[in-house]
């Protein structure tokens, strides 16, 4: 069995934690652990392979970072040149790991789910495998706890060994709707995990939906390797059309089959459902990080940074960051995609970035700035080298607080060590690497009439960033 790990979308109902640059499969939301690492972590106890992990290119080095990390041995992170949608996604993977002439069965499973159970997880994998390989394709149905108007649904039909042929997949019901559906007992949340031999997917994506797997089989094809990563032709993968996988296969198939699983599973689609998941104090209250509640009641707070003090209130949810605080009624954080839209809209940074930005040389904390001046913490990682780069509008000037750097200008390089610093003029092709052992920390002043992080011009990466796209190097 190879797992299929999907890790891409931006979780935007989960702002301000979770935003474009950093979506919730990469946050720590519900144990120390992200949620990516989480996913794979579960898989302990089954006969599974190294995992495929599909995500985007924007992504990729977080990816990276994490697996290594937690020493996560990987069979490959294939790159999404643009999003299609699921469908595709599944795709590329199946085509990928039967490229040997093998034919495992994939089970595909989302990198920002939550499930408490492993047990009952595992069991429930165990007996979708044995479907699997009779030729089935196979969904794992959620039994539901409550009616809930969030999820679409599946209805199972007749029993077969180990589950239930698929009766139909229906949407996202009204509230009468889903309180019918629960009560029968023959209705269960669609949880968008599947398991099914490769080719059976192939065969039956062929036979439903045959341009994308046209467009997927060109694509494949221009496959290459690129550091961990699994690159296919962005031109090529752009003309697929954009479909999931429960429309371009498993609602038309007649080969589907669902598991019922009960295992406390969650898609963590918003706060409300941290709530649900999480354990409460006696007054239903959840609390992360430091907080003072006086007469509050069935409420989430969660502060990173700064004491949050709460006063008599019910059923809200209070989430601060560095740059951001979000307070919502418990039942309204659905709203929240709207508060996200008007950022995208307004082009303000809190819609794609955190305060601290993560790169993969390290990161770096926008910690001060005003009229012509900006001041950043960098963090940069044993070995590692940002890009050679220059500023047209902008000079920097840099202080080593621990560790140490080489920094190259013009010409020259130059080691610098703790209490150092180094001034680097407008238009100086620079470069900072940290040839030690421990992180380099240092704080960079930036001042001139136009400190935007798009203004640089990258030379060479190490990183095969030298497109100009903007950003910390």
């Amino acid at each position: 069995m190879k797992p299929v790990i999907l890790a891409g979308g931006t979780g935007s109902r989960l702002w301000p934690k979770s935003r474009a640059a950093l979506p919730k499969q990469f946050l720590a939301l519900t144990s120390e652990q992200t949620m990516l690492q989480e996913t794979v972590t579960r898989l302990k106890g089954t006969d599974s392979e190294a995992p495929v992990f599909i995500c985007n290119e924007a992504h990729r080095f977080l990816v990276a970072e994490q697996l290594r990390v937690q020493n996560i041995a990987h069979d490959g992170i294939l790159l999404e040149p643009v999003g299609r949608n699921t469908a595709p996604a599944i795709a590329l993977a199946a085509l990928h790991a039967t490229q040997g002439g093998e034919d495992p069965v994939l089970l595909v499973l989302a990198a920002d789910h939550l499930i408490k159970d492993t047990h009952a997880f595992h069991t429930a994998i165990d007996k979708a495998e044995k479907l699997a390989k009779t030729g089935k394709l196979v969904t794992f149905g959620i039994v539901p706890d409550q009616p809930h108007t969030g999820y679409g649904y599946i209805k199972a039909g007749d029993g077969i060994d180990n589950g239930y042929v698929v009766d139909e997949f229906v949407e996202k019901p009204n509230m009468d709707t889903a309180e019918k559906y629960v009560a029968s007992g023959k209705y269960f949340w669609n949880s968008g995990m599947f398991m099914f031999k490769a080719s059976r997917y192939l065969e039956e994506l062929e036979k439903y939906n045959p341009e994308i797997l046209a467009v997927c089989k060109q694509a494949i094809e221009t496959e290459s390797p690129d550091l961990d990563f699994i690159r296919v032709d962005a031109d090529v993968f752009a003309g697929c059309p954009d479909d999931s996988i429960d429309y371009a296969v498993m609602e038309k198939t007649d080969s589907a089959a669902m598991v019922p699983l009960d295992a406390g599973w969650s898609d963590v689609g918003s706060w409300s459902s941290l709530w649900e998941t999480a354990e409460k104090d006696t007054r239903g209250n959840v609390v992360v990080g430091d907080a003072i509640l006086e007469a509050v009641n069935n409420s989430y707070i969660n502060a990173e940074q700064r004491l949050i003090s709460v006063i008599g209130l019910d059923d809200v949810v209070v989430v601060e960051t560095k740059d951001a605080i979000m307070v919502a009624h418990k039942d309204k954080v659905q709203n929240i995609k709207n508060v996200v839209n008007r950022l995208k809209a307004e082009q303000r940074p809190e819609f794609e970035f955190h305060r601290e930005v993560f790169r993969p040389w390290g990161s770096y904390d926008s910690i001060d700035n005003g009229a012509r001046f900006q001041v950043k913490r960098i963090t940069v990682k044993p070995g590692e080298k940002l890009s050679v780069q220059m500023h047209h509008h902008r000079a920097e000037h840099w202080i080593v607080v621990s560790g140490s750097a080489n920094v190259t200008i013009g010409e020259e390089t130059h080691f610098v060590t703790e209490n150092q610093s180094k001034y680097i003029p407008i238009g100086e092709v620079h470069a900072l690497e940290n040839p030690g052992k421990i992180p380099l920390e240092l704080i960079e002043v930036q001042s001139g009439g136009y400190l935007g992080e798009d203004d640089i011009v990258r030379f060479s990466d190490r990183y095969g960033r030298t497109e100009n796209k903007g950003g910390k190097a």
